[in-house]
């Protein structure tokens, strides 16, 4: 897909809460155990274990959602020698865990630093906008609705689902969502693969739109090998959130600066770098 760089729509005001939310999704992902060594390409049995258990116990898990109540053994982040070799200990459960506010905690926890660096520069290029047009306060809260809504959206699709839901990604959807909905016609900078990465400026409306068909597509398992492990629905439910609750803010949204003709090669260079 094409990889968005920059956006040519100047916001008003210091988006104060879009750094706070990633300065706080890069510090939880570093303090998450194992993922230091992880980027590194190091990890060890111990450190996959205790892993599974610190995302258990944080992350959201849509039969939990779902259900609202904790499963009888979990991953206690110890190893043992068993039949089959060495493996990760489950047993009861020694702490309480609130589903609903699990959903909160899931958002700031990442599986990867591609995973976190991927969300968080569509969260960078997108969200100043947002958060100008609504306000910090208010931005805040519309960044936690679409996130839980992306959450439980998935879950009801997911009922019987123990797999742990985690990232920003649901929120961040709802970001884009609202961003084609008060600027479709913004001029975003994307790179697209093309031999080599071909810099283009084009509307907001075809940049997120595509991405928005892609997780549709995705989430039908078409096209992409990983569509048991990356929760599209979410993406999905989370955009359409964003959609929905930025509508009403169209009316009195400035229009972006007049976006001009499409422009590509060594005349596609942004001149605000």
């Amino acid at each position: 897909m094409v990889i968005p760089v920059h956006d040519v729509n100047p916001a008003r005001r210091t988006p104060w809460v879009t750094y706070a939310l990633i300065t706080a999704n890069v510090l939880a992902f570093l303090s998450t155990p194992g993922m230091a060594a992880s980027v590194a390409g190091e990890s060890s049995l111990a450190q996959l274990c205790h892993l599974h258990a610190f995302l258990d116990h944080y992350a959201a898990v849509p039969r939990e959602l779902i259900h609202d109540r904790m499963p009888r053994v979990v991953p206690t982040g110890e190893i043992a020698l068993g039949p089959q070799g060495p493996g990760c200990v489950v047993g009861p459960p020694d702490y309480d865990k609130s589903p609903a506010l699990s959903v909160l905690t899931a958002m700031f926890l990442h599986g990867s630093w591609l995973h976190l660096l991927g969300n968080l520069l569509f969260l960078l290029i997108f969200g100043n906008n947002i958060e100008d047009r609504m306000g910090h306060v208010r931005y805040l809260l519309f960044y936690v609705v679409c996130g839980y809504a992306a959450s439980y959206g998935f879950a009801l699709f997911n009922a019987d689902s123990a797999a742990p839901l985690i990232g920003a990604s649901g929120a961040i959807a709802g970001v884009l969502g609202a961003y084609l909905v008060l600027y479709p016609k913004a001029r975003v900078w994307v790179l697209v693969p093309f031999l080599i990465f071909l810099p283009l400026r084009l509307p907001a409306w075809l940049v997120l739109g595509f991405w928005f068909l892609l997780q549709a597509v995705y989430s039908n398992g078409e096209g992409v090998s990983d569509a048991g492990t990356v929760a599209y629905a979410a993406h999905i439910v989370g955009f359409l959130a964003g959609m929905a609750l930025a509508w009403p803010l169209r009316p009195g949204t400035p229009p972006p600066p007049d976006p001009g003709a499409l422009l590509f090669g060594r005349r596609a260079r942004p001149g605000g770098w």
